[in-house]
């Protein structure tokens, strides 16, 4: 199981790919000043983001999550998301170690082509645990 901040770490990665591409991050796991973000569906994602009137939501995967076939399902569904009446897309920013990223790429293929397009991977560099 992951440390609480290696977890932290990887939640500042996808602010920080947030930024990268523009998006002002509304809601974040661990954060000080900023709420946490509420569960879509069932899931929990670690982070919200906006910019202008498109929205962007990141979830981080581990090597037991990309293991457990219910990542299908749960890509399938935080990626094929619209905006509530606008019915714009929801982006999805996938943080993967990058040992992983692969993997992940290959689960991501599995998926339909509109949700594909919406998923972006982001490979990140995770800290040694001792």
């Amino acid at each position: 199981m992951m440390n609480l901040l290696s977890r932290e770490n990887n939640v500042d990665e996808i602010v920080d790919s947030f930024w990268k591409h523009g998006y002002m991050t509304l809601s974040r796991k661990f954060g000080s000043y900023l709420p946490e973000p509420a569960r879509i569906g069932n899931y929990e994602v670690e982070a919200i983001g906006k910019y202008k009137n498109n929205y962007v939501i990141g979830i981080t995967l581990t090597e037991e999550d990309l293991n457990n076939l219910e990542v299908y399902r749960k890509l399938e569904f935080l990626g094929s998301r619209n905006v509530k009446y606008s019915n714009r897309k929801v982006k999805l920013f996938v943080a993967v170690p990058r040992g992983l990223a692969v993997k992940a790429r290959n689960i991501i293929a599995t998926l339909t082509e509109e949700t594909r397009k919406n998923i972006k991977l982001i490979p990140i560099d995770t800290p040694a645990v001792n």
